[in-house]
């Protein structure tokens, strides 16, 4: 399927710098395929949702996992040094991450580096190893020193908030970002990128949805930094994704599968739980338990097994994002809810407003 399908125009002036205050104060647009579109707020979803409806989270923690430091390399007319950051995105060992490198030119397999050597000199040296291997657009692994907890708890010390490029070429990183960018029911620390469905949720809207006869579930997606790379290929079949690793327990898939059986809808909240629950599913749409990792790339044409609503925020053009709302509702009317959007002033990506997608076969 050719990718500029799944383009449009879209105003600098739409990307949100930050979020809503509070939280669920954002606007929320309802798409439904059978009724059309209504424009709504994040705090009335408790009204719109059915009693023995249930929601699904991703409760992954987001990392900051954005490290600037210097490569080293012997040479013939000795040690050269340069500048680089890189982007962590999915441990492979316990003393090994994949991350992507910019400017990745300046590094090669076999380079030693150092985080925060301008800065700490004691850092310097527990985030310090050698560039195992290089891979394809700018990928690489990392391994350092130090391993386990003890990585972990130089990583914080270090990195920050790796903010999508869209809002960190506008601005630094800041303090606030450390609260905004991370969902209130975060507890599974591993991901580069908040799953920003789940921004909008404050305890306030927890309580509402409770009252209102509403499960809430959660699995957990460690989302990577491969959800901003760009679809460079003019054919979807020819775009690689990027593997995430994730896990739903035994108990939450029996708890979704009673909800499905007893007529329920499963609403997820986010396309990081969709391609979750859809990857742990089955041809029968019967949710297994899951641990491991998915790669899955959701076109249109693709048969839905288990998600019959969607929470998501506004995506890219020609993202894989912007593909996946397309197979759920269908590209011509996302297109026009997305023109919708924009004229109306909605705010666009990480830190916008949200939309709710209804399968045309799952009316609200």
């Amino acid at each position: 399927m050719r990718v500029d399908l799944f383009d449009f125009v879209l105003p600098e002036e739409a990307i949100a710098l930050r979020p809503a205050s509070p939280r669920d104060s954002a606007r929320m647009l309802v798409v439904d395929p059978a009724a059309g579109l209504s424009d709504r707020r994040v705090s009335a979803l408790a009204n719109l949702l059915k009693p023995g409806d249930a929601m699904v989270f991703n409760d992954t923690k987001v990392i900051p996992a954005q490290l600037e430091g210097l490569r080293r390399r012997d040479g013939d007319q000795g040690e050269s040094v340069a500048h680089f950051s890189a982007t962590l995105h999915m441990r492979v060992a316990p003393d090994r991450w994949k991350a992507f490198l910019r400017p990745a030119k300046r590094v090669r397999a076999g380079d030693r580096f150092s985080f925060g050597a301008d800065r700490n000199l004691c850092l310097a040296d527990a985030l310090s190893g050698i560039v195992e291997s290089r891979g394809e657009g700018g990928e690489a692994v990392l391994r350092f020193e130090l391993s386990g907890a003890a990585l972990d708890a130089a990583i914080a010390a270090e990195g920050h908030v790796p903010l999508p490029p869209y809002i960190a070429s506008k601005r630094p990183d800041d303090l606030r970002d450390r609260t905004d960018y991370q969902t209130i029911y975060a507890t599974e620390e591993g991901a580069v990128a908040a799953p920003t469905a789940g921004l909008h949720f404050t305890q306030d809207l927890f309580d509402r949805i409770d009252a209102a006869g509403i499960e809430r579930h959660f699995v957990t997606l460690h989302v990577g930094a491969g959800t901003f790379l760009p679809v460079k290929a003019d054919d979807t079949d020819d775009h690689v994704m990027h593997a995430e690793t994730g896990e739903v327990s035994a108990a939450t898939a029996e708890a979704l599968n009673a909800v499905k059986a007893r007529g329920g809808r499963i609403v997820s909240v986010g396309t990081t739980s969709l391609r979750l629950l859809e990857s742990a599913s089955d041809e029968h749409g019967t949710l297994k338990p899951w641990c491991g990792a998915t790669d899955i790339f959701i076109t249109p044409g693709y048969r839905f097994r288990f998600v019959d609503v969607l929470m998501t925020n506004f995506h890219l053009p020609r993202s894989t994002l912007f593909m996946l709302v397309c197979a759920f509702c269908g590209r011509d009317v996302m297109q026009n809810a997305y023109r919708h959007a924009i004229e109306t002033g909605y705010r666009f990506y990480s830190y916008g407003d949200s939309s709710l997608l209804v399968r045309a076969d799952q009316a609200l």
